[in-house]
């Protein structure tokens, strides 16, 4: 088939329309968007979507269902017919088109995207957008900004509804940002599009617009709880017990297990967290599963990683191998506790992707003798691993050692069993 037949084909296959609409209402819109919205038989969108659209409907306008379907079972059943779906912004910006696009192929829909709310947000600023961080809160923990609060930096943040802002002046101020610069924009686009500015800790506006976005820049009052871009955060960050992967080991065991954007890493024997906290910490694409058998550390874990900003952090509690059976195969994987109990690596072995990543570390000598015999056998590479610590010999200091660390780090080819 030549080439423009070939698009042609594509074109009269699209029988889905995406359009982004704004507060500003039709009169935003393209003459595309215009017509995709006119010639659908059924338009799909929020109440405030079709109300801004209603001029232009000549269809069936149907609300969203509420809980909201996001397998999209109302706009797939429909599926060859002209259908148009309507969204806030850019619809492919944490919006419904991510949704839509998760059940079709691309040559099924048409998208006319209308600016976002970042993109307005930052124009109404004269803030560059390439150069702040932008984070949704929309539906999602007002904890994930904590790993972007760094002094000095700006930040956008869309929240939910008209307690959003309140709810991040409220963690910055609990954090030590306090002296941060909070400008709220409301209905940006829109007849009733207000900007307001205060600090975070004087936080008192009211009456703020469901539809907001939260501009930030970032400023420290004292003593304020940063999450550095490292590897190996200070211990003192964790909440924990004692029984955690220190901070020198784990900045060589994340180095070791070799983060990539995109992956799963299973943290066995999870105990405080920490190594599967710093994974995600290491880009918003990455997850994790803790596998953690005592409840209380399951739930100390959880606590921590609410506190770092990634509460996407899964804690399983349970006993590994058992706790592994119905887990998405891993990426990489670390065992930090229990390792020694029989079928643990086995099954942590057998689970791991090809190209997947193993490692080990070993504090007692009974991991220890597990692991030199499995590197024995199946290769890989075993380190030592020794830290000590200057501390107080009465009024002088001297060193004191931390207990040896003995660690395996092993690669799954594609013939591994």
């Amino acid at each position: 088939m030549p080439p423009e037949s070939r698009a042609d084909h594509a074109t009269t296959d699209r029988w889905l329309s995406i359009v982004g609409i704004g507060e500003d209402g039709i009169a935003g819109l393209g003459e595309n968007a215009r017509q995709a919205i006119g010639a659908a038989t059924t338009v799909f969108g929020g109440r405030r979507h079709l109300e801004l659209a209603q001029p232009l409907i000549h269809g069936e306008a149907s609300p969203w269902p509420t809980p909201f379907d996001p397998q999209m079972r109302d706009v797939l059943a429909l599926r060859g017919t002209p259908v148009c779906v309507l969204a806030s912004g850019d619809p492919f910006l944490f919006g419904v088109g991510v949704t839509l696009s998760r059940h079709l192929e691309p040559q099924e829909y048409a998208a006319y995207p209308a600016p976002s709310a970042f993109s307005l947000a930052a124009s109404r600023l004269g803030w560059a957008l390439q150069d702040i961080e932008t984070v949704s809160l929309h539906g999602r923990p007002v904890d994930l900004i904590r790993p972007l609060l760094h002094p000095g930096r700006r930040l956008l943040a869309l929240t939910s509804d008209g307690r959003g802002p309140a709810d991040v002046a409220r963690l910055l101020f609990e954090t030590g940002f306090g002296a941060s610069v909070l400008t709220v924009l409301e209905a940006l686009g829109g007849g009733s599009e207000r900007i307001r500015t205060t600090n975070a800790s004087a936080f008192t506006l009211e009456d703020i617009s469901e539809l907001n976005v939260v501009a930030l820049e970032v400023r420290a009052d004292g003593p304020a709880r940063i999450l550095p871009l490292a590897t190996g955060l200070d211990d003192h960050l964790f909440e924990h017990d004692g029984q955690m992967t220190k901070q020198e080991i784990r900045a060589v065991t994340l180095s070791a297990l070799a983060p990539r954007r995109g992956e799963l890493l299973w943290d066995i024997g999870a105990g405080s967290g920490s190594i599967g906290i710093e994974w995600m910490l290491r880009h918003p694409s990455m997850r994790a599963i803790g596998i953690e058998a005592d409840p209380v550390r399951a739930a100390r874990a959880q606590r921590n990683a609410q506190a770092f900003g990634v509460p996407g952090f899964s804690i399983i509690e349970g006993t590994a191998p058992a706790a592994l059976s119905s887990l998405e195969r891993p990426d990489a994987i670390f065992i930090g506790g229990g390792g020694s109990e029989p079928g643990v690596l086995e099954t942590a072995m057998d689970c791991l992707k090809p190209e997947g990543r193993l490692v080990a570390n070993a504090v007692t000598l009974e991991m220890e003798a597990v692991l030199l015999a499995v590197q024995a056998r199946f290769g890989g590479h075993l380190i030592r691993l020794q830290v000590s610590r200057a501390e107080p010999v009465g009024s002088m200091q001297g060193w004191r050692s931390a207990m040896p660390v003995t660690q395996w780090t092993w690669q799954k080819n594609g013939d591994d069993t």
